[in-house]
């Protein structure tokens, strides 16, 4: 009883006390390739026969084990390799900079040779009546025509002028909406939007005025209008009109009639010059 009521007075007795974890928990030493050592039996890269420690250097023989991450294939450098590049200070350091001050030297400024003036080059040579290339060329050679100062900067490419608030770069593009797409919000708009159009649509309809019956008029009734066509008999010789047929295989005209008037019916989907003989379809 004693127990159950130091239980009851002790409410912190159940909370979970903080774990203090080490550094080498935190960052933990990074993975090394696997050794012979490490295999032990039933692992994914157990191997039988000669098994060599290279062999688990191979990304293409290393397997990885169930539930583990793949293992590195390449061996590390020790502890004391220090990754990126190391610069050597060439300016003597913290003790330099303390001792004096590192004043920049203006370089000195040299005279800038003006651009030649071809334009007044040419035209001194025709003024003079050189008109070959050959006296040209000499021409140029004995007489060094210079553009001035201020003709000299139309030949100068002036820098542009840059705003002061103006970014250098590409311009960073703007970040995915995922919670819009988890939510299907593109899916709701565009549903939205179609229930809309056809809501419009029939209201459109609606609002239509919908017309009386049209009566024909003597105008359309002309323009339907075709006009029997007569056919004319055909001819035939006259010795021949008064004979009768020599074989009749109809038991009556009503017969006759009505096997002229199927064949009148099959006549386009039959073979033969007369349409007569067999189906062109199964």
């Amino acid at each position: 009883m004693p127990e159950a009521k130091s239980s009851r007075q002790d409410p912190l007795r159940w909370t979970k006390k903080p774990v203090r974890r080490s550094v080498s928990q935190i960052c933990p030493p990074p993975r090394r390739p696997l050794t012979v050592a490490d295999i032990r039996p039933g692992m994914e890269n157990e191997r039988l026969g000669v098994v060599r420690d290279s062999m688990f250097q191979n990304p293409l023989i290393v397997k990885a084990e169930l539930g583990k991450p793949r293992e590195q294939s390449c061996s590390l450098p020790g502890i004391d390799f220090n990754y990126g590049l190391y610069v050597r200070g060439l300016d003597g350091g913290v003790p330099e900079a303390i001792g004096h001050w590192n004043v920049f030297k203006p370089q000195p400024t040299r005279h800038q040779e003006l651009n030649r003036d071809y334009i007044a080059t040419n035209r001194g040579a025709v003024k003079a009546g050189l008109v070959t290339a050959r006296e040209t060329l000499l021409y140029k050679q004995l007489n060094d025509f210079r553009v001035s100062s201020k003709d000299n900067r139309r030949y100068r490419k002036e820098p542009t002028i840059i705003p002061p608030n103006m970014t250098f770069g590409v311009q960073s593009r703007p970040s995915t909406p995922l919670f819009d797409l988890l939510q299907h919000r593109y899916q709701k708009l565009w549903v939205q939007e179609q229930k809309a159009a056809q809501k419009a649509i029939k209201l459109e309809k609606r609002q239509k005025v919908s017309l009386g019956k049209l009566y024909e008029t003597r105008s359309s009734q002309l323009r339907k209008y075709k006009p029997p066509v007569k056919l004319d008999a055909l001819w035939h010789m006259p010795h021949f009109q008064k004979v009768g047929p020599h074989l009749d295989t109809f038991p009556s005209e009503a017969d006759r009639q009505r096997a002229f008037k199927a064949q009148r019916e099959e006549h386009a989907v039959r073979q033969g010059t007369l349409r007569m003989g067999n189906y062109t379809h199964p």
